[in-house]
């Protein structure tokens, strides 16, 4: 009787040129939004034919981006609650652990309105959204952030702050581990100044640490 061909070696093969393509895509697309299908095989070093058997259409590699960072999105955010923290605290240790992922996927946000569409996007963001605005409804409370917006309104400001921000890097005007972006954030939300790089340099020995070659 003969014996099965083991697939498992093929599998790994195939997983191994999937995640290559995506880590590809997200370094590429970064650089320029128009890269093709094409242009991304070459630079992932598999054939045509490869990176089309993994996704068939440029719209089927993006969602795959995003569910991609959905997924990493929902990973960090159980290290990044901090419910027991002071509320600043708990938001400056939330955006240093955050950052790394926008940077990551910052290409999603040049991508957004044309090719995922918006509502994509928000549903990605929703754990994020939720998890600020509820700091920020903390820190309302004990006196630390400012309370002359509701704390979803303040919530979307600041997110429309970091985008602005991650644009930024995209263009090269900005590079930053978060520890400044997170201070900017402190001050924003209405810690003082002083006040937010002492937080920022206390939650800092905290914040896990992010391998290069995770987010390359």
């Amino acid at each position: 009787m003969t014996k099965p061909v083991a697939r498992e070696p093929q599998r790994r093969n195939s997983r191994s040129n999937r995640a290559r393509i995506l880590a590809t895509a997200r370094r590429e697309l970064g650089r320029n939004p128009d890269v093709t299908l094409e242009e991304l095989a070459r630079a992932s070093g598999v054939v045509r034919r490869t990176l089309f058997g993994h996704f068939p259409g440029r719209a089927a590699l993006l969602e795959a981006l995003a569910e991609e960072a959905s997924e990493t999105l929902r990973g960090v955010l159980e290290t990044a609650r901090r419910p027991e923290e002071p509320a600043e605290r708990a938001l400056a240790h939330f955006m240093r652990c955050i950052w790394p992922v926008g940077d990551r996927y910052r290409l999603l946000l040049a991508l957004a309105r044309r090719d995922l569409g918006m509502e994509r996007v928000a549903e990605i963001l929703a754990p994020a959204r939720e998890e600020v605005t509820s700091i920020l409804e903390r820190g309302g409370r004990e006196g630390v952030f400012h309370a002359q917006l509701p704390p979803a309104v303040l919530s979307a400001g600041l997110e429309a702050m970091h985008f602005a921000l991650l644009e930024q890097v995209n263009t090269g005007a900005l590079e930053d581990d978060g520890t400044r972006v997170t201070v900017v954030t402190l001050i924003a939300a209405g810690v003082p100044a002083e006040r937010a790089g002492v937080v920022v340099e206390e939650v800092t020995p905290d914040v896990p640490t992010v391998e290069p070659d995770v987010l390359d």
